[in-house]
């Protein structure tokens, strides 16, 4: 089961960021972090991997595989 728009909705949320922000810091629209957060579409492997290089996590833990949020 793809957990991915579970962990990214509330990593965003512990960090304190709006979808606006995350959006810009990504350069991506803010619609489009909506629509990964409600899970209608989902991130290719090159932004997966800056969002889990800009959360400081590893790709599994996005994607709900691990739950240690420390990249090893």
């Amino acid at each position: 089961m793809n957990k991915f728009y579970i962990m990214l909705k509330d990593i965003r949320k512990s960090n304190k960021l709006s979808q606006q922000q995350l959006a810009k810091d990504l350069g991506v629209r803010q619609s489009t972090i909506a629509q990964w957060e409600t899970n209608d579409r989902s991130p290719n492997l090159d932004m997966l991997i800056s969002i889990a290089d800009y959360f400081d996590v590893s790709t599994d833990y996005l994607l709900g595989r691990d739950n240690d949020t420390l990249i090893k």
